[in-house]
């Protein structure tokens, strides 16, 4: 009897299998605690800040549900546009997965699709875990206003958390979620062993399969969140007698953004034709598509106009800082750090100075610069300018753009051509000079991975200085500033410690960046709700930014 199980068990799982099946429990024992710790401190505060971001209400962690309406109050019918395109990328991606897998298929001759209904189990589990997840953490967050009117005592406390846990819909959610987890695992542990009878070690396509059910899932409950919320928008207009454009600035704008998006694959793929008619074509097509995308986002300064005046300021600003800072960090960073590497007399001692601002205390050296950069006459920068025969200026009190004080306080210059006001350049200066020793090391290191063998034969064709640096040096040190490229612009996005402390009243909010006016609306309007919506707000255009960095950056880094 005990012999018959032994063979059963032998041939169920052979030794291989069981030695793959002890490997893989293995690995996933050492990756559990790394999963647990970005899930709970990485995607979960995400997760959270999107669910905030759909409720309302003054000092309310568990406010009332509103939808999109924080959107709605940041960037008016640019929310639904936002919603759509992030549905539609979603599913995108998703295809693209599932299509990457068809054309593995063909090239190798695998089979992927026992893959299928596993990965798509699992990631319909995650998706039910998820809801309940948000099913019970209101009910535990309510907790605190129930122990209110009740003797604040520990067994009251945990009677009502037993209490929130028991409920029906919580409970349902819960034990559905694990039901379909189990019968994915279950899944998995079938499709591996009709994988295994092959003789080649298997390609296991779980986690394609498990990547594009989950965002087939969320671009389906998002297209249909964002239907919803623009139906009910009409109803309410519709109850209130007015009229709405929604449809008509969701299609323009897409439209609009699309032909730009059509007008740069033109333009990318242009150099790539063999005949100058096929490039000439490629550029006029580009050209008609650029000029009738601006034309279709016409209603873009509408839906802009109609939003936060705050917000869409701290972005300008946080655009200008963006531009006002990298560039010019970079390519003093770059000078200098060349300049260090030479064989010169205090080579260390430079280094470190440097280094120093970066590693000093943001505060503290903003508080410095506050000093430095004060508005009264007698501030050591205005004593300076006083020597030299200028007169004082405002600097971290001045809201004017720089054009504008260059031309003239008295001469009308928009807004948009004002440039970033001075209070705002003096928080440029400061960023500048703190990022400039730490770009410099990281240049420096780059410079020293680069062989000297490769200067010793441009030099021996004949390559000046110049040419060894245009040809040598920046290819190989391509990577090292694709890398810093893409650090300063995500930093710079949410840059907030000093720009904190350097922001004065007088500047009318001119310097408060995007950060800055999420913070003033959580910690001084206490609407949380709102300022979840402006942070998942900068999540996206720093998800997009940095997107677009690396489609442009990737093509031109050179790895050697």
């Amino acid at each position: 009897m005990a012999r018959s199980r032994q063979l059963g068990r032998r041939r169920w799982l052979s030794s291989r299998q069981l030695r793959r099946l002890r490997e893989a429990g293995l690995a996933y024992a050492f990756l559990i605690p790394s999963i647990l710790i970005i899930g709970l401190f990485g995607l979960f505060p995400l997760a959270f800040a999107a669910y905030e971001s759909t409720l309302k209400g003054l000092n309310k962690v568990v406010g009332t549900p509103d939808g999109l309406g924080n959107y709605f109050k940041a960037v008016d019918n640019l929310a639904y546009v936002i919603a759509f395109w992030i549905a539609a990328l979603c599913a995108v991606f998703a295809v693209r997965g599932v299509w990457g897998v068809l054309q593995e298929q063909r090239e190798y001759n695998s089979r992927p699709w026992p893959w299928l209904i596993p990965g798509a189990l699992v990631a319909v589990s995650v998706a039910m875990f998820t809801r309940f997840v948000f099913l019970l953490l209101p009910e535990l967050l309510n907790v605190p206003s129930k122990l209110r009117g009740a003797a604040n005592t520990q067994e009251n406390f945990m009677a009502l958390v037993k209490e929130s846990w028991l409920l029906p819909n919580v409970q349902q959610a819960f034990w559905t979620s694990v039901a379909v987890l189990l019968v994915g695992v279950v899944a998995a542990t079938v499709a591996n062993r009709m994988a295994t009878r092959r003789r080649a070690l298997p390609r296991i396509y779980f986690g394609e399969f498990f990547t594009a059910t989950l965002l087939a899932i969320a671009a389906i409950v998002l297209a249909w969140f964002t239907w919803e919320q623009v139906n009910l928008a009409y109803a309410t207009a519709l109850e209130a007698g007015e009229g709405l454009d929604i449809w008509s600035q969701i299609v323009t704008i897409s439209a609009g953004f699309l032909l730009l998006l059509g007008a740069w694959w033109l333009w990318e793929n242009a150099d790539e034709q063999e005949s100058n008619r096929g490039l000439i074509f490629r550029l006029i097509g580009a050209t008609m598509l650029m000029v009738g995308g601006w034309v279709l986002i016409s209603e873009l300064p509408q839906a802009v106009a109609a939003g936060d005046k705050d917000w869409w300021q701290g972005l300008q600003a946080t655009v200008y800082y963006v531009i006002g800072t990298v560039p010019m960090q970079l390519g003093i960073s770059l000078v200098l750090a060349v300049m260090l590497f030479q064989k010169i007399r205090g080579q260390t001692f430079f280094r470190m100075v440097y280094f120093l601002p970066y590693i000093a205390p943001f505060v503290g050296t903003a508080a410095v610069f506050r000093i430095l950069f004060s508005g009264k006459p007698n501030a050591p920068i205005n004593s300076i300018l006083g020597l030299l025969g200028f007169d004082s200026m405002a600097w971290l009190n001045e809201p004017n753009g720089i054009f504008r004080i260059i031309a003239g306080v008295d001469q009308s210059v928009t807004m948009a051509l004002s440039g970033p006001s001075l209070a705002l350049v003096v928080i440029m200066i400061y960023g500048i000079w703190t990022f400039v020793g730490f770009d410099t090391v990281v240049f420096l290191a780059g410079l020293g991975s680069i062989p000297k063998e490769l200067y010793e034969v441009a030099s021996i064709d004949g390559a000046g200085t110049w040419q060894q640096f245009r040809h040598v040096t920046l290819p190989l040190l391509s990577p090292t500033l694709y890398f810093l490229s893409l650090y300063a612009v995500i930093g710079t996005f949410k840059a907030f410690n000093h720009i904190y402390v350097l922001r004065q009243g007088a500047a009318l909010g001119t310097a408060d960046t995007a950060s800055i006016v999420i913070f003033q609306a959580f910690k001084r309007d206490t609407r949380y709700g709102y300022a979840s919506a402006l942070a998942i707000l900068l999540l996206i255009i720093i998800l997009g930014v940095t997107a677009i960095n690396n489609r442009i950056a990737s093509r031109r880094v050179f790895y050697g």
